[in-house]
């Protein structure tokens, strides 16, 4: 079962407004600051926030209570004039666990209603999610032969093409900068991730490696997924055998 919850800044398109026509920059630094402060909170806890759009973050929260939220809220208030919503899903999948939470808001099913928290009552289970961390092979070179905009160009094609392959297969994709992503998923064999591989190997003649990890919290399975990354860098460095897809368990 994964666990996640949706934050985001309440009231923020009618306040955005009050701040005349010169406000982009504010709103800017309003949005790094609390995806930073986001990150810091969550982390601490385990857990590892995700950016969805500027004012809308996404957090795997597995192992986290109402109460540990509270705790988070509060220190939030200390630090932002604007307040954020919570919404807690808990699902099979992690698409199933964001439609849950979308689902909780919007029909204003609270868990804490002082702290704008919403959701249906936390179910104990199995906790375990899979993440899958790719970035692209030979990013350097690329960046040799094309400008800078058009790279990035190309990233936001790729971010696109991923998300619309691993979407139907109940897993959420983020762009994490560089040429890293992170596909947060649930039992996703290799045999699926390669062939996304291929695909974007016939389109863009690109090479992707993949590292999966599998663990009880958002944060350790990010870290065994980084970690088979970085595994497979030092196989293709020793001269071992080319492996493109590389998984830890724990």
């Amino acid at each position: 079962m994964i666990q996640l919850t949706i934050i985001k800044i309440t009231g923020y398109g009618p306040w955005t407004l009050t701040l005349g026509s010169d406000r982009e920059h504010r709103l800017q630094i309003l949005q790094a600051s609390l995806y930073k402060e986001i990150q810091n909170l969550f982390s601490e806890r385990n857990c590892l926030a995700f950016p969805n759009r500027f004012d809308e973050i996404f957090v795997i929260t597995n192992g986290l209570s109402v109460v540990d939220h509270i705790e988070i809220q509060k220190e939030l208030a200390k630090s932002f004039q604007l307040s954020v919503s919570m919404s807690i899903g808990q699902g099979k999948t992690p698409y199933e666990a964001n439609l849950n939470a979308d689902k909780s808001r919007r029909s204003k099913i609270t868990l804490d209603k002082e702290h704008n928290i919403f959701g249906m009552p936390l179910q104990k289970g199995e906790d375990l999610v899979q993440i899958i961390h790719m970035d692209v092979d030979g990013s350097t070179s690329i960046s040799a032969n094309h400008s800078p905009y058009e790279v990035s160009s190309l990233i936001l094609r790729l971010y696109s093409e991923m998300s619309e392959f691993f979407l139907p297969r109940n897993s959420l994709t983020f762009f994490m900068g560089g040429d890293n992503f992170m596909i947060v998923s649930s039992g996703i064999d290799k045999e699926n991730i390669a062939k996304f591989l291929d695909l974007v190997k016939q389109r863009h003649g690109l090479s992707f490696n993949c590292g999966i990890g599998t663990a009880k919290t958002g944060r350790n399975a990010a870290k065994l997924a980084t970690k088979s990354l970085d595994k497979i860098r030092e196989l293709r460095e020793s001269g071992t055998k080319e492996q493109r897809i590389l998984e830890l368990t724990c």
